[in-house]
């Protein structure tokens, strides 16, 4: 494949796209902010063919270079009709058929899935899980979410929604979820419940997670412990994960995975402690390597392998 590809990767906080050459090479990005356009799914398809086309003609390129457009997409996604079935952390999106709308609207072919899918997909073959058979991406955000690489293959599941690991429950009780149940891993490490916490720690309103990194770096004892707790909390979630699956690896991605280093040593404690006897002896924690990039890459070979096959 000659032709670029344009990755997008949509979050909950924000969009990034990118135009990869066939090499996966990525020569441009731009980004937009997802809050801007949720009122409804129109909006937002809109903003993305309007980046596109903008992100096309400011590199020079034209509609017949572009083999593909590939879009990851914080939820749920049948990946063979080419719809997302429901994103729990942006409004109004249900059974969109969001393929057939863009490429009505571009003329280039369209590819989605899941953007954790794509994420794991641009590690796996890109980046730090490069060369393994079994792991597990997860990413830390807005929302959580992961990929499962099993026996050298991306597995979505049946319906195409496997990993949320977001949503396994950590306890029979806990706080209502946007995924419609409680008690869910997310709603103890997600954003927006971070920054909740941490406000009511330090007892400042609008303290970013940022700020508690930053205090953690400089020793604040407050700040590490509350990475620490936050650690323990992966790590309680990932035990399930270590023990049902049995991966190789894990890899741990997402805004949230910043404060890697002072979350690290409480996940492997918590599963040293808690996951079965071979399985934890087999497995590895790793931090991501391709940062904001991945979802992009991913989206790349996505496209590359969906016109390819291979």
């Amino acid at each position: 494949m000659s032709l670029c590809t344009i990755g997008v990767d949509v979050g909950g906080t924000n969009i990034k796209l990118g135009l990869v050459t066939s090499s996966g090479r990525i020569i441009a990005k731009t980004n937009l902010i997802t809050k801007s356009y949720i009122h409804h799914p129109h909006h937002l398809i809109d903003a993305l063919v309007a980046a596109i086309r903008i992100l096309i003609k400011d590199n020079s390129k034209r509609i017949e270079d572009i083999a593909g457009i590939g879009i990851g997409l914080p939820g749920l996604v049948d990946v063979v009709r080419g719809v997302v079935v429901f994103l729990p952390n942006i409004p109004g999106w249900r059974d969109v058929p969001l393929c057939v709308m863009m490429r009505q609207k571009l003329n280039i072919p369209v590819f989605l899935d899941n953007d954790v899918n794509l994420i794991t997909l641009g590690e796996w073959r890109l980046g730090i899980g490069k060369g393994y058979a079994n792991l597990v991406c997860i990413t830390l955000g807005t929302g959580v979410g992961g990929g499962l690489v099993l026996n050298n293959a991306l597995y979505r599941g049946e319906a195409f929604v496997a990993g949320e690991i977001g949503h396994l429950p950590l306890n029979e009780r806990g706080p209502r979820c946007n995924c419609g149940g409680y008690g869910c891993f997310e709603r103890a490490v997600g954003n927006h419940f971070l920054q909740k916490k941490a406000a009511g720690l330090f007892r400042k309103k609008h303290i970013r997670l940022e700020d508690v990194y930053v205090l953690a770096r400089g020793g604040n004892r407050r700040a590490i412990q509350f990475w620490d707790e936050i650690g323990t909390h992966i790590g309680n979630a990932l035990v399930g994960v270590v023990n049902l699956l049995n991966p190789r690896l894990i890899i741990i991605g997402g805004g949230v995975a910043s404060n890697y280093r002072f979350m690290v040593q409480a996940i492997r404690r918590t599963i040293k402690v808690r996951a079965m006897k071979v399985q934890k002896e087999m497995v590895a924690i790793v931090q991501a390597k391709l940062g904001a990039d991945a979802g992009i890459l991913g989206a790349h070979i996505l496209v590359k392998e969906a016109i390819l096959g291979r």
